[in-house]
């Protein structure tokens, strides 16, 4: 794996996890309240979670959009990544033809399977933290 790629998966967990803190705080402090009398601060503390509720939510989409552009870079570097191999293996000894082709469809094939791993497990966490937003909510 590239750094780059380990550089981004990294900051993409990062914010899927602050994502999901996010909404374990709001859930923390729609439990927390009600402990006063008042209908007012009851109110207040409805609103608060009402809010916190959409912030996590406008927090998943972008999470969503920023998950997808990823693995489009991803996808893209891939390619890039793969064709430059090509040429370099073209230039290669005729001798070495065979064995550079079966590397390239072997690179292929492990780009291929890691990028759809990525999406599975960014798909998981997203749907991780949808339940919890809904959750939290309902």
């Amino acid at each position: 794996m590239s750094s780059s790629y380990l550089r981004w998966r990294s900051g993409r967990v990062a914010r899927v996890a602050a994502v999901a803190l996010a909404i374990g705080a709001v859930g923390a402090v729609g439990a927390g309240c009600g402990g006063g009398s008042d209908n007012g601060s009851v109110s207040e503390a409805e609103e608060s979670v009402e809010k916190g509720l959409e912030e996590a939510k406008k927090g998943i989409e972008k999470a969503k959009e920023e998950v997808k552009q990823g693995f489009k870079q991803a996808e893209k570097a891939t390619k890039e990544g793969l064709e430059k191999g090509k040429e370099e293996a073209k230039k290669g000894v005729e001798g070495g033809k065979s064995q550079a082709q079966k590397t390239i469809e072997k690179a292929e094939k492990e780009a291929k399977e890691g990028i759809e791993k990525g999406k599975e497990e960014a798909n998981r966490a997203i749907e991780e933290a949808e339940k919890r937003a809904e959750g939290n909510g309902g």
